[in-house]
């Protein structure tokens, strides 16, 4: 990890999100050396991370306040990230309307927003970043994306399809920039503890935040698609091998309406289990927005 992270970045890591799992994936960089930029739409909870990072790794944070639900806010990033050179990316910012399984017209009436964070955001903040990078040669795109964007899901059907967007983006543009030194690679997790998911329980599937994240970055080689832990590549794989007509089925539809809905309502809860032991507040929505690296 050292390597890929000395070897890649210059004088900084852009990292999406302010969910616990965003604060582990800024915390590795700035202890690599990297200076850090963070992003989202609460400036005390962006204050709050970069005191963190800053307590644990020494290094400098930059915030800049923005909310990746409006498609208006880039040229204002551009303007405070003018002059720094950014090594990485990590695109982690995402919104889920619902946790519970529901049908595409019973969702939450967030399309526009949706769209903007998921879509909109990945593919304007590698936009910003990507150009300086194809200037050095170098540099490391990583971005977030999920296991239901691996096949077609309903009852999530517009988040599963906003996170096979990235997966598609990201693998075209591996193609594109993999000569000119840049590695671009999606991450695709099942279940993680975060806000976003309402600190699901955690299993041999569901994975803390800090898990997650130890075995994620060991994935970071050579571009390309991976679910991001052991866990969940084994998941991935047996899920393969249920035919779609099975997976697609009204009785699969029945289940998770009923039995999985019913298993996510027992093991979920308002608040994270345990406290950070820094002052970090953790978030209680479900929308999960950013982070950055500088000089």
């Amino acid at each position: 990890k050292a390597l890929i992270v000395s070897s890649l970045a210059f004088r900084g890591v852009v990292n999406v999100g302010l969910s616990p799992a965003a604060l582990k994936l800024g915390t590795p960089f700035a202890r690599q050396g990297l200076n850090v930029v963070l992003i989202s739409r609460t400036l005390d909870k962006l204050q709050a991370v970069a005191a963190e990072i800053e307590c644990t790794t020494g290094r400098s944070v930059k915030v800049i306040q923005a909310d990746f639900t409006k498609d208006d806010i880039y040229e204002y990033i551009k303007e405070k990230l003018e002059g720094l050179e950014i090594g990485i990316l990590v695109n982690n910012v995402g919104m889920l309307p619902d946790l519970l399984p529901s049908l595409f017209l019973n969702t939450a009436d967030d399309i526009e927003n949706l769209i903007h964070c998921n879509i909109t955001a990945v593919v304007k903040m590698t936009q910003l970043i990507l150009k300086s990078m194809e200037s050095r040669q170098k540099g490391l795109i990583l971005n977030i994306s999920s296991g239901v964007a691996l096949f077609p899901w309903p009852l999530y059907s517009l988040y599963s399809a906003s996170k096979a967007f990235m997966c598609t983006f990201s693998r075209a543009l591996q193609v594109e920039y993999k000569a000119k030194g840049i590695i671009i690679q999606v991450l695709t997790p099942y279940a993680v503890s975060t806000p976003m998911t309402k600190y699901l329980n955690t299993n041999m599937i569901t994975k803390t935040a800090d898990e997650f994240v130890q075995e994620s970055l060991n994935y970071v080689r050579f571009g390309d698609e991976a679910c991001g832990c052991l866990a969940h590549e084994i998941l991935a794989n047996f899920l393969r091998l249920i035919p779609p007509w099975v997976r697609h089925s009204s009785a699969m539809q029945r289940f998770l309406l009923t039995h999985y809905a019913a298993y996510l309502k027992q093991n979920t809860k308002a608040t994270p289990p345990t406290l950070l032991s820094s002052p970090v507040p953790l978030l209680q929505k479900t929308t999960e927005q950013t982070s950055i690296s500088h000089p």
